[in-house]
């Protein structure tokens, strides 16, 4: 059975609402192209204001695995840990683990490098490592060579993180940090948050949210790392999250990004985002999952949008494409010429 809940009579009848971009029309085009594909909700505030919401299958209380949604958190994180003078993204790594310092090419990795896949580690997708054993798992390239998507080095971030707060003399646990520091303030409640075999969060996936609460994430981001008019995590870093990386200009450092790339990186071809680049708005930044869960965040535009699916993992694991289009659902969400 499916249940609607669409916040369109407000967009209608409410003036707050009236110079909303999404228009009851557009708001039924996307849920019909979302459910098509597995969908379970799609959610979008307009300034704050929701003027599209619908859940099927589900209601707005159940949470939905994020997978690599969740890497986003961590480019959150290193905001914040810059803004608390923890670390700075061009530090070298073997400055906190220091068993690398003896390794001629690990010695050289930074953590802007780990935040935009650029560190050299290989790994399995949907498979991360324990924080021991990614800080222990050998390069398949030079560092600052090669773009290579994957879980190893948002937990080697983990693991920096864990002995950094350690270091301070405070509760080492990166996902506690992460709470007290952005989630926590900005009134966002995590349903759950998948741990490793070695007790430690999962840093590249394991986020476990409702569309709501997602969206709060995404409104923390159009405000510029404000909430309440407070700045909370360091501006210029947040900013860095939305550059294009030298290697894949798709990615910055835990966000996609609307960018021609010519990386041939299995999971950068997976999304038209850099291949239709031409057609979204230049300043669109993405936080996106297997399954095609999307947290969008368009600044000049005011919309935060949040999509959600149902993950066919067995098709996945065969390798099959879900035939979702970033460039096809926001199209039909914003309107041709949206740019």
């Amino acid at each position: 059975m499916m249940r609607w809940t669409l916040a369109l009579t407000a967009a209608i009848t409410l003036p707050v609402a009236a110079h909303a971009k999404v228009t009851p029309a557009q708001c039924a085009e996307a849920i019909a192209y979302s459910d098509a594909h597995h969908g379970r909700s799609v959610l979008v505030l307009d300034s704050g204001k929701p003027v599209c919401e619908q859940y099927t299958s589900s209601d707005a209380a159940t949470a939905n695995e994020l997978w690599s949604g969740t890497k986003s958190f961590v480019g959150i994180m290193a905001a914040a840990a810059v803004q608390d003078k923890l670390l700075t993204l061009d530090e070298r790594a073997a400055d906190t683990i220091t068993e690398w310092r003896s390794d001629p090419r690990k010695s050289t990795i930074t953590l802007r490098q780990l935040l935009s896949m650029a560190s050299g580690q290989a790994g399995t997708i949907g498979r991360p490592p324990t924080y021991a054993d990614a800080v222990a798992a050998p390069l398949s390239a030079d560092p600052g060579t090669k773009f290579q998507y994957g879980p190893t080095p948002m937990q080697i971030f983990g693991e920096i993180m864990r002995r950094k707060l350690a270091a301070k003399g405070v509760d080492p646990n990166p996902l506690t940090y992460l709470k007290r520091r952005v989630l926590d303030p900005i009134g966002m409640t995590i349903g759950s948050w998948r741990s490793g075999p070695d007790g430690n969060p999962l840093m590249p996936q394991g986020a476990v949210l409702t569309a709501r609460e997602w969206a709060k994430v995404g409104e923390f981001v159009r405000a510029g790392g404000k909430t309440g008019g407070k700045q909370i995590v360091d501006p210029a870093t947040l900013a860095a999250l939305f550059e294009p990386s030298a290697l894949n200009p798709t990615y910055g450092l835990t966000w996609w990004l609307p960018h021609p790339s010519a990386s041939p990186d299995p999971v950068t071809a997976s999304t038209d985002i850099g291949r239709r680049a031409a057609e979204l708005p230049k300043d669109l930044v993405v936080a996106a999952g297997a399954g095609d869960q999307r947290l969008y965040v368009i600044p000049s535009l005011g919309l935060t949008i949040v999509r959600q699916a149902k993950l066919d993992i067995v098709a996945a694991m065969r390798g099959e494409k879900s035939g979702w289009s970033d460039a096809d659902f926001l199209e039909r969400l914003l309107g041709p010429g949206s740019r």
